[in-house]
């Protein structure tokens, strides 16, 4: 299997394909094999070509690039999707069929170069990728200043409930979804993930010691030096921790 990425560009807009085109032609490792400007053409030359990545728009008129994904992933094709688009609200369809990676324009050539570095990996970890997925939530699409970017739940070490948002914790950085966190408890691994207070979840490994405050209440010391107070509904769950539950 080659290294060089054979890449199919999708969009309506001629600008837009002109604009890839360049970004792409700077870019080592990768060939730009066909372009569309519609739905049912990306489909007719991703036939034809083969390509092993659709950078694809979504709102298109006729069949748009969330319906040519899903088409293309019931094919035997089955290319790397990645979405290039102006609209942040496709994100979750754009999960739900398993995108690469979701840019928003205008595209800057970092953000491109590591979307196609995601390709390369799963292309390189093909095993992994045929394993049956879990029943567990295992990455998030959150926004960021650059659009939208993907977060392995592996990663987050500490979830906070904001009002009708969540706060995902990653390292020094955290991101803002639109979720309860009793949603975000059953999506998790609770093999990976415990809940200690109605408005927090914690990454087990982060816990690293607990003791009785001054007021008398179970408090966690976390790896990054911060505390947290055991709400009373979850001390059973936080001492079997300990063998002691």
């Amino acid at each position: 299997m080659t290294d060089r990425l054979r890449i199919l560009l999708v969009d309506d807009e001629p600008l837009a394909v002109e604009r890839l085109q360049l970004l792409l032609a700077r870019m080592e490792g990768v060939s730009v094999v066909g372009t569309a400007n519609d739905g049912e053409a990306a489909l007719r030359i991703a036939e034809a070509v083969e390509p092993d990545v659709v950078l694809l728009d979504i709102a298109m008129p006729g069949l748009d690039g969330i319906d040519v994904a899903r088409e293309l992933s019931r094919s035997q094709l089955k290319p790397a999707v990645i979405f290039a688009t102006a609209f942040d609200n496709f994100a979750v369809a754009a999960f739900d069929i398993a995108a690469v990676d979701y840019l928003m324009k205008p595209i800057h050539r970092d953000r491109l170069e590591r979307a196609l570095e995601r390709v390369r990996e799963k292309r390189s970890n093909g095993a992994d990728a045929a394993r049956a997925p879990s029943r567990y939530v295992e990455e998030f699409w959150v926004p960021d200043l650059t659009g939208l970017v993907r977060i392995a739940a592996q990663d987050i070490e500490r979830i906070t409930a904001e009002r009708d948002y969540m706060r995902l914790h990653v390292g020094q950085r955290s991101w803002l979804i639109h979720r309860t966190i009793a949603k975000l408890e059953e999506d998790l691994d609770p093999a990976m993930f415990i809940r200690v207070h109605r408005s927090v979840i914690l990454r087990r490994d982060t816990l690293i010691g607990l003791y009785r405050d001054d007021a008398g209440y179970l408090t966690a010391r976390l790896k990054d030096g911060a505390e947290q107070r055991i709400g009373r509904s979850y001390l059973d769950e936080v001492k079997k921790l300990t063998g002691r539950g």
